[in-house]
């Protein structure tokens, strides 16, 4: 069992992308869950909105599946949990398994969230704190605080590191004004 590290309540995962050493990938994966009410779905889950969540409409564990087309590298899992607004919906117990596909996926971090606040920046590294690589990633809420049977997440985050050019190494561009033309399109 391990614990998430925490960041102080309101810190946002894109500051993380301001530093120039990760970026969010989320939007090159296929995501799918076991259930969800209407109109509290994927779209909510990713919508960039604190104020919007996935909803599960069913039975434990409520499901998050995340799959890309390629074998992906992946450096940090950033969920957004808020107690004070979703109490009983709020999961308590997480896991996060990786693998090839539903058939092999092994389960690399079990979470225990006691009333969480903010973002939950979940580390998803191998035996060797090296980024892990992956096609799909699970996360699986397995209980919730108060026994409440639904979940609400709110937001989810998929990082992944960002590499060196292969033509030599560039002074890395922080501000919001050098990161608009760091890259070509």
């Amino acid at each position: 069992m391990t614990t998430p590290n925490k960041t102080p309540p309101g810190a946002d995962p894109k500051q993380l992308e301001r530093t120039g050493t990760v970026r969010e990938i989320g939007s090159q994966a296929v995501w799918s869950l076991s259930s969800c009410k209407p109109g509290f779905g994927v779209d909510q889950l990713r919508d960039d909105n604190l104020e919007t969540y996935w909803q599960s409409d069913g039975s434990q564990p409520h499901l998050v599946n995340i799959q890309f087309r390629r074998k992906t590298t992946v450096k940090t899992l950033c969920i957004y949990a808020d107690y004070k607004s979703d109490e009983s919906y709020t999961p308590s117990k997480i896991s996060v398994r990786v693998g090839n596909n539903f058939h092999n996926l092994q389960e690399i971090r079990q979470l225990e969230l006691v009333e969480p606040s903010g973002w939950i920046h979940v580390p998803l590294t191998d035996t060797q704190k090296k980024p892990i690589r992956t096609f799909m990633i699970q996360i699986a809420v397995l209980a919730n605080h108060q026994n409440g049977r639904d979940t609400h997440m709110r937001q989810i985050k998929v990082y992944t590191p960002v590499e060196e050019s292969s033509i030599g190494k560039f002074p890395r561009c922080t501000t919001i004004d050098f990161m608009m033309y760091r890259s070509i399109r």
